[in-house]
């Protein structure tokens, strides 16, 4: 195994454990700030399809800008895993009712039609200064990304995140896509 990978899985560790040590409060007000503060500056159209995530652990929490994307006319998808390698997206109407897809998310089932994402914001273990963003190590995202860059459709990638997830540099590899812009409670960064 690389060394990368072990360096990367230190920097996992420790910037996810300075998340878990935000309180729930403070994750409810980051989610509601970048909601009320910073949604007009992120630009979704009516009609676009935006692919959000259910948060787990203590991520923060995307759905009140989901929410505001959603009625202000977007489209809005939820990540399924597939398989051990692939994830897909899938229509995600409000009120929905949503099943467990695996390590702890909740997504549409099978009956939602499957969308590409034009937007789609990011959950994170970290991120850098460059936009290089640390993920949870399985590649599903790489993955995806890559897949479509393939097919000649380069989505919009926006990090989702807490300010205390950055770190001084995340290890990049070759397969890894950087982020274009971050969104955290302290403000909206471009890359």
């Amino acid at each position: 195994m690389p060394s990368s990978l072990t360096e990367k899985q230190i920097l996992r560790n420790a910037v996810l454990a300075k998340r878990d040590a935000l309180t729930p409060d403070f994750r409810d007000k980051a989610a509601r700030t970048i909601a009320e503060n910073y949604a007009d500056d992120l630009n979704i159209q009516s009609g676009q399809v935006v692919s959000g995530f259910w948060p787990i652990r203590s991520e923060i929490d995307p759905r009140p800008v989901l929410n505001m994307f959603r009625e202000r006319g977007a489209l809005i998808c939820l990540p399924v895993i597939l398989n051990k390698t692939q994830i897909c997206f899938r229509f995600w109407q409000e009120d929905q009712a949503l099943v467990p897809c695996g390590f702890g998310t909740m997504a549409p089932d099978q009956t939602a039609p499957t969308l590409r994402p034009d937007v789609m914001l990011m959950p994170l273990a970290g991120f850098d200064k460059s936009g290089h963003r640390l993920g949870y190590g399985a590649g599903y995202y790489d993955r995806y990304i890559s897949n479509l860059h393939n097919q000649g459709h380069f989505p919009e990638l926006i990090g989702f995140a807490f300010s205390c997830q950055e770190l001084p540099s995340v290890p990049d590899e070759q397969h890894d896509v950087p982020l274009e812009k971050i969104v955290t409670e302290n403000g909206l960064r471009f890359f």
